[in-house]
């Protein structure tokens, strides 16, 4: 068997740890502000989506299901919502709503922010895509090791480390929608003499937002792939169910928190694509 030469192997991971730990000491009052404004934004999300009574929060989902599907799709999402507080989970679903609703909020400004910079720069582009791929590959669990040493545990920590888990789709896509608006659209407008963030407002994003939409709905898709993860750091809702009926070997449990997750996922992928398709619809019809 043959090993690696003894003499030319080096420790990356101790100059990362030395980085991290510099960070945690001096940076203290930073990550406790950062601690203190994402967890009142989060609480109050959570707040108002337990202070809507859930007969509204139902039908709400139910007609904007029909208005951007079909009213059959409408019904169904309504029933996976009645069904989810029919098993006592209405509680759960509202946190882990939060949860997400808090992280794709987050991913969706640095993700398009990030995306517009990448397309209108090639130095930025080529600085931002090596950073995607390492963020796309790297084991989720991984992110929780510096969650936890900067914001401890509970679910601050579940939002920053879905943050840098679900942030590439929004990146990526948004960039390619950038790139993919049509020239002759562009030089029209340089044309009649609109200055370049009037094109990215009113020329660009809204001709890019079919596919910036597809980038969401992917950051969504994935920040609740992060749910049963976070759990692991302190994070409630229906991802700590589901850790907990593991470790009691729970069956009934497991599956009911599981297919909470599910439905929650199924309805907000529906939605998100039947708004950018209905986006897309309304664009081809004024064109």
């Amino acid at each position: 068997m043959s090993n690696f030469p003894d003499i030319i192997q080096f420790n990356l991971g101790v100059y990362v740890n030395n980085i991290v730990e510099w960070l945690v000491a001096n940076g203290e009052s930073v990550f406790d502000a950062i601690t203190r404004g994402t967890l009142s934004f989060l609480l109050a999300i959570q707040n108002f989506i337990m202070w809507i009574p859930w007969y509204i929060i139902i039908l709400a989902v139910v007609l904007l299901g029909i208005y951007v599907c079909s009213w059959k799709s409408g019904v169904m999402y309504g029933v996976m919502l009645f069904i989810i507080g029919g098993m006592g989970l209405w509680e759960e679903m509202a946190i882990t709503l939060a949860i997400v609703i808090t992280s794709v909020l987050i991913s969706v400004v640095i993700g398009v922010t990030l995306g517009i910079l990448a397309a209108y720069s090639k130095r930025a582009s080529s600085f931002i895509n090596p950073l995607l791929d390492a963020m796309q590959t790297m084991p989720s669990f991984v992110y929780l090791i510096p969650a936890v040493m900067f914001f401890g545990l509970g679910m601050v920590p579940a939002v920053f480390a879905t943050i840098i888990y679900a942030t590439p789709p929004a990146i990526r896509l948004t960039t390619l929608a950038i790139r993919e608006v049509s020239e002759e659209m562009i030089e029209a407008a340089h044309s009649f003499g609109s200055p370049s963030w009037k094109i990215l407002m009113q020329v660009e994003l809204p001709q890019a937002f079919p596919t910036i939409m597809t980038g969401i709905n992917q950051t969504t898709m994935m920040a609740m792939a992060m749910v049963v993860t976070s759990s692991m750091i302190g994070a409630k809702g229906l991802g700590l169910n589901v850790l907990t009926s593991i470790n009691r070997l729970d069956v009934a449990m497991g599956f009911e928190a599981g297919i909470s997750i599910v439905f929650l996922a199924v309805i907000i992928d529906r939605l998100t694509q039947g708004v950018a398709n209905k986006f897309n619809y309304h664009n081809e019809s004024v064109e």
